[in-house]
């Protein structure tokens, strides 16, 4: 007998199919506020945490699609090509001299290279990207599972989330340029499907879709998988980061937990 379960995702899914409005894209902060499909993602993203970690369910995974299914390259969005000096000198001999770092409430602070991660044990996934605008698309991510590095990491026992900082300064930022930075919590970061992806579609990740490395977090929608990641810091409280709200996004109104 098949179980229905009801989950947000169905519910995105359903409502986004539903309309035919012509979307700007995924983190335009200039995009129509009053289309169909904004305002139905928006009353989804009413729920409590609470409410949307009950539909989540623990432990469950994003439907995972077969390589057939991946019909168009995976869409850039937001920032695609940071202009910011460091990251332009990283990029320029093809992340070399990278270094991951990451500290705050860990026994064991890493800073690994670009080597050094894909030396590790792996996760390829075919997984969906829903962007916040409406649109999605399938592709085939490879990378390190974060749960992995926070293990070696040895996160310590007052920990309760993790902060991605990013290279890439948006210069749309209400009081002028400001660094894109993202945050999920512990629960998600050890989720099995969250990944620092290094590889799309059996490639190397392009800087458009945010090369060295970028964030997966499967079981929420695009603008919570930042890209261009600096650094991970392992945190207890998120007011004392950007405007305190857990993300760049976030601190202009949209909702930090987002998932599908």
């Amino acid at each position: 007998m098949t179980r229905l379960a009801l989950t947000r995702r169905h519910f995105l899914t359903g409502a986004t199919l539903a309309s035919t409005a012509s979307l700007a894209g995924c983190f335009d902060p200039l995009g129509d506020r009053d289309s169909s499909v904004r305002n139905v993602l928006e009353t989804a993203n009413s729920l409590t945490y609470r409410a949307q970690r009950l539909l989540l369910g623990s432990d469950d995974l994003a439907r995972e699609y077969a390589e057939s299914e991946i019909r168009q390259p995976q869409r850039p969005n937001g920032s695609t090509n940071p202009r910011d000096a460091d990251y332009r000198d990283l990029a320029s001999r093809n992340f070399a001299d990278y270094r991951l770092k990451i500290s705050g409430l860990v026994e064991t602070p890493l800073e690994l290279s670009l080597d050094e991660l894909r030396a590790m044990p792996s996760r390829t996934q075919i997984t969906r990207h829903d962007c916040v605008e409406g649109w999605s698309c399938i592709a085939k991510w490879t990378g390190v599972p974060l749960a992995a590095l926070l293990r070696q990491a040895r996160v310590g026992p007052t920990a309760r989330f993790v902060l991605f900082e990013c290279f890439d300064t948006m210069e749309n930022g209400f009081t002028g340029p400001v660094k894109y930075y993202e945050s999920i919590d512990l629960r998600d970061a050890l989720h099995p499907q969250t990944i620092l992806a290094y590889g799309l579609n059996g490639e190397t990740l392009p800087v458009a879709n945010g090369a060295p490395l970028r964030v997966r977090v499967e079981r929420q929608l695009g603008y919570k998988m930042a890209k261009y990641i600096r650094s991970i810091v392992v945190i207890d409280d998120l007011s004392g980061h950007g405007g305190g709200n857990g993300g760049y996004w976030e601190d202009r109104g949209y909702e930090w937990f987002a998932g599908i």
